[in-house]
């Protein structure tokens, strides 16, 4: 049974001395491991123990930092201060972050254009030179010219926090409106700007979170979706939204309510305005496994129908394609774990009606659009992406040829338009913008090409591996080609396993950074995530969550098994539902690694859901400590709750944002802390937790370049300092 489970305790004093004589070789063996770290760590900010504990069902947990979730009162944020200082000083004693801080600059320094959105002949685009602090938006009638800027969010705060959160031109292409992020916040207030005078009309949208805006087409306003008021604090997000329609020129507060769901305490509805202006698909969200849509007519007068349920059955995820008439294109799980493409037809919308458009097959469909009379379909193949063409009667047409084996994202069209627009990027191939003609299947990259990387100079190898119940996961190396492993080579192994997210090759400058100076990285295709289907996901979910950790665990086994590194080289890394995986996985398994980086995680799994509604929506993957059975399954392996004492932990740098309103900052604080009064009660421990809390920024999306750079430049010195490199 695996220590610190439920029922693993320890009965009479021959076990419990034999647990001493092992524990105290383990810490021995910890502390000597610290290859280019200094000495330990004597004087962590003072955090005081509280007293709270809450009841489980029946069992007293006990919540000693707890005061930490007050993330503004004036004890967190000298708690804060004296932490980043104290990080910042040790990190300062490490060799090599300059030339970290310079590389990661450099690689980032190319020119990085967005997939475009399009109207009446106009395209805006995302658009950075590769040294700006933040991307603006340009607009262009000619892709093959880079246009002018429209809108720059350096004119509102010149040190970078605020980014461009969203945007949408109207149907004419006259107007744009466009969301900025303060500070990395997920709330966003929208804008409208006037493409002919580069002036914004008066009103401003707020109270909004994870919306996008969807236009008329008759242009007279758009829809969007936003958290009802609070006389406290402006919104809550603890609430539901409501769908709304705005009309620019006008009052937020005259917004016309549109939809709201008042059938159950956690749904949250999003709308869409179908290309050719005749329906508002609602899409019902609660959670991450199913979903509902509704739909409502409108008219060219401006009239509205009432709301039609037309899948309201909780059986799958839906994602809406488009519509040819009277009939509704999905990408559905329903019946199909991999994905299939189904048409409902709105006369007679019942299931046995459904007519199958692209069958599930042998690899899962990652996604779909409708564009120009066709369906993309985006397949996921051995871990990377294939794009197949498909008639609406479902006949293949074509299979797009990809510029290697990497992947596609960001996939955009209209129905009525055969230019499709997509990104293609692979583990040394920066992310580039493609069109893509239907018709004929050819793709055409677009605008300058982007900085190369000298792919001969890097080896990418897929291995697979026996999980801890003989599941085969998908594992990929990445090294300089001349970087010979030899059972000593510092490597970072990278994971994430939820939400049905799949890790596909894709290129990092951070990534690169680490791979460049010698290291190796490894990222592992855990349960949990979409690599496989709906069925890979849901095998790392809820009761089954402890699998993920499973998989993580045989990865790190595997490199150190096969002659890859050790555990005195071995770091492992992971960010929101990876940072659980980082925390939960050293606590069960410390002496496999030297390092750990739990970036911006949720280590709370007991009170994860008090934060927001958006939080209480991860609960289709990790469920809720407020039913019995899952209580027992999240205090078996929440990070926060399982750190042992006498303990000589791997090194550790948490990664927090104080402005993280989607994981909040106390997540990191709480477990930091907890870490902190095992690690510096350990005699001769030379191994850190350290937490480095960055301010004005959020989530990680709209972080500014410098913060970026300076990010990273702090986490490779650290991981390189604690295995060697």
């Amino acid at each position: 049974m695996r220590a610190g489970a439920p029922g693993a305790g320890l009965a009479g004093s021959l076990g419990l001395l034999l647990w001493v004589a092992i524990l105290g070789a383990l810490v021995a063996t910890l502390a000597a491991r610290s290859p280019g770290l200094p000495g330990p760590v004597t004087n962590y900010p003072a955090a005081p123990r509280g007293t709270v504990s809450d009841d489980y069902h029946g069992t007293r947990v006990p919540d000693p930092w707890r005061w930490l979730e007050a993330t503004d009162s004036p004890s967190t944020r000298q708690w804060v201060l004296e932490q980043n200082q104290l990080t910042e000083r040790y990190i300062s004693r490490l060799p090599g972050r300059a030339r970290f801080a310079s590389r990661l600059r450099a690689l980032l320094n190319y020119a990085r254009r967005g997939v475009p959105d399009r109207e009446s002949g106009v395209y805006v685009y995302r658009w950075n030179p590769g040294n700006a602090e933040q991307d603006v938006l340009r607009v262009t009638r000619d892709l093959a010219q880079p246009g002018s800027v429209l809108v720059d969010p350096l004119t509102v705060r010149a040190d970078g926090t605020v980014s461009i959160a969203g945007f949408k031109l109207s149907p004419d292409g006259s107007r744009l409106a466009y969301g900025l992020s303060d500070g990395g916040s997920d709330w966003q207030r929208w804008y409208v700007r006037d493409l002919a005078t580069s002036a914004d009309v008066p009103d401003v949208l707020t109270g909004t979170k994870f919306t996008s805006v969807s236009w008329s087409r008759d242009g007279r306003g758009f829809y969007y979706s936003r958290y009802p008021g609070n006389a406290k604090n402006g919104y809550d997000d603890r609430r539901q939204v409501a769908v709304y329609f705005h009309v620019p020129g006008t009052p937020q507060a005259d917004d016309l309510l549109v939809y709201a769901n008042t059938d159950h305490p956690t749904r949250d509805p999003y709308g869409t305005v179908t290309p050719d202006g005749r329906f508002l698909v609602l899409n019902i969200e609660d959670g991450y496994v199913t979903n509902g849509i509704y739909y409502q007519r409108l008219s060219a007068s401006g009239g509205t129908a009432p709301v039609m349920r037309l899948l309201d059955a909780w059986d799958g995820r839906y994602e809406f394609l488009g519509v040819e008439g009277e009939t509704f294109y999905f990408l559905t799980t329903n019946g199909a774990p991999r994905g299939r493409v189904i048409a409902v037809d709105l006369a007679a919308p019942e299931p046995e009606r459904w007519r199958v458009v692209v069958p599930q097959g042998a690899d899962p469909i990652e996604a779909a659009a409708l564009v120009g009379g066709r369906l993309v379909v985006e397949y996921l193949h051995a871990v990377h992406s294939r794009l197949r063409l498909y008639t609406l009667d479902g006949a293949a047409t074509a299979d797009v040829q990809l510029p290697g084996q990497g992947s596609v994202d960001a996939l955009f069209g209209v129905t009525s338009d055969p230019e499709a627009f997509l990104t293609y990027t692979d583990f040394t191939s920066p992310r580039r913008v493609y069109r893509l003609d239907v018709e004929s299947g050819t793709l055409t990259a677009t605008g300058a090409a982007v900085r190369s990387v000298d792919s001969g100079r890097y080896v990418s190898e897929q291995i697979f591996y026996a999980s801890a119940d003989g599941t085969q996961v998908p594992m990929t190396m990445v090294r300089r080609r001349d970087v010979r492993p030899d059972g000593r080579t510092p490597t970072v192994l990278y994971g994430y396993g939820g939400f049905n997210v799949a890790l596909l090759p894709t290129y990092s400058a951070a990534r690169m950074a680490w791979i460049e100076a010698g290291g190796v990285y490894a990222q592992a295709n855990l349960r949990g995530g979409g690599e496989y289907g709906e069925a890979w996901h849901l095998a790392g979910t809820r009761l089954n969550k402890q699998k993920v950790f499973d998989d993580f665990i045989a990865a790190a086994e595997w490199l150190i098994g096969n002659g890859i590194t050790s555990p005195e080289h071995l770091a492992i890394w992971g960010g929101s539902n990876g940072g659980l995986l980082v925390g939960a996985v050293l606590n069960q398994r410390p002496e496999l690694f030297a390092a750990a980086v739990p970036s911006v995680g949720v280590l709370d799994m007991l009170r994860y859901q008090t934060a927001s509604l958006n939080a209480r929506k991860w609960s289709s993957d990790y469920g809720l400590s407020e039913n019995p059975a899952e209580f027992s399954a999240l205090r078996a392996y929440s990070p926060y709750h399982n750190l042992r004492s006498g303990l000589c932990y791997p090194a550790v740098l948490v990664q927090a944002d104080a402005e993280d309103d989607r994981v909040v900052a106390w997540h990191s604080y709480k477990y930091a802390a907890a870490l902190q009064a095992i690690q510096g009660a350990v005699r001769n421990c030379r191994r850190p937790t350290l937490i480095r809390v960055e301010t004005r920024s959020g989530h990680g999306a709209g972080a500014s370049l410098s913060k970026t750079v300076n990010e990273y430049a702090d986490q490779w010195t650290f991981v390189a300092a604690a295995t060697g490199l």
